[in-house]
């Protein structure tokens, strides 16, 4: 019996701890089990308003895991900085799950590569979250880190694409000013555009969504219609461009982002709120794209 007991205590120990946030005490309790199965120990559960002094008196923290269902304000704030700076400082990493009318808020203060934001995720995403956050720093990501290499290569992809077509198209550069946009035909192009995400929604209606979910290009075309019109994009608008579920949306819109085909710009009038926007060499290869497919038309005609 002793034998035993020391064993448990001895697995208790050396899995790697966990500090979980939550303002709800079923999703809390369900958290847990998901850090259980995940391979981790939950080292304390607290509400949201507690978390920051519990994190600084923290001696060893492998991740933190906020659930939140409701914004409290200036707590929410500070709690969202400070996981992003521990993430940043390599101290731990963090899983964020908030529902939709909180990407937002939650999008403004999360910029760092080990933090991951969730929106109303399955169980299975949640869990493989967490994983990830608990093997950040291992070489061993089983199927979690195969998955995420496969997003990371597509995007890779992409970005090649975009940088040739922009390469092989020099004289399309960013969109002129708005007063411009009559003169040049791009408010033509913004509208070319939109018909485009039309008729890639008019698909669902007669075949299954996921057959044809591609949700970087939706976000391509969303971003370069809304740069055309002079359209600022919110996370929370990007996301619903997309065509696919929040979390799904939010894990492209970090890898873009992080691939420097997507930028974060700050709102000028809304401290929490952050917009995306193409970066230079993106736009410049949607814009020789639109220019080639235009081509492509008048030649047809």
């Amino acid at each position: 019996m002793s034998d035993k007991s020391e064993s448990l205590t001895i697995e208790y120990t050396d899995r790697p701890a966990v500090l979980v946030f939550a303002d709800d005490t079923a999703r809390a309790a369900s958290i847990r089990e998901l850090i259980v199965e995940a391979g981790g120990r939950v080292s304390a559960m607290l509400p949201i308003n507690e978390a920051i002094e519990r994190i600084e008196a923290q001696a060893t923290l492998a991740a933190v895991v906020i659930d939140v269902r409701s914004d409290a304000g200036a707590d929410l704030d500070a709690l969202l900085a400070r996981i992003d700076r521990g993430a940043s400082d390599g101290r731990f990493a963090s899983v964020v799950t908030v529902p939709v009318e909180l990407i937002d808020v939650a999008s403004a203060s999360i910029r760092a590569r080990d933090v991951t934001l969730l929106c109303d995720p399955t169980r299975t995403e949640q869990t493989a979250a967490i994983a990830q956050a608990l093997t950040r720093r291992s070489a061993h990501l089983a199927d979690v880190g195969s998955g995420l290499k496969e997003l990371a290569d597509e995007v890779a992809r992409i970005a090649k694409t975009l940088q040739t077509m922009a390469s092989e198209d020099p004289g399309r550069g960013a969109a002129a000013p708005a007063a411009q946009r009559g003169q040049n035909g791009q408010l033509g192009e913004a509208a070319m555009i939109r018909v485009m995400i039309r008729v890639r929604r008019l698909r669902n209606q007669f075949f299954p969504a996921e057959l044809f979910a591609d949700p970087a290009w939706d976000m391509l075309l969303d971003l370069t219609a809304a740069r055309l019109e002079g359209r600022a994009v919110a996370v929370s608008s990007l996301c619903i461009a997309s065509a696919v579920p929040p979390t799904t949306a939010l894990r492209w819109i970090k890898t873009l982002t992080d691939a420097k085909l997507f930028e974060r710009v700050a709102d000028s009038n809304d401290g929490r709120r952050v917009f995306i926007e193409l970066t230079q060499v993106a736009e410049q290869g949607m814009l020789a794209y639109l220019a080639q497919l235009q081509r492509m038309l008048t030649l047809r005609q």
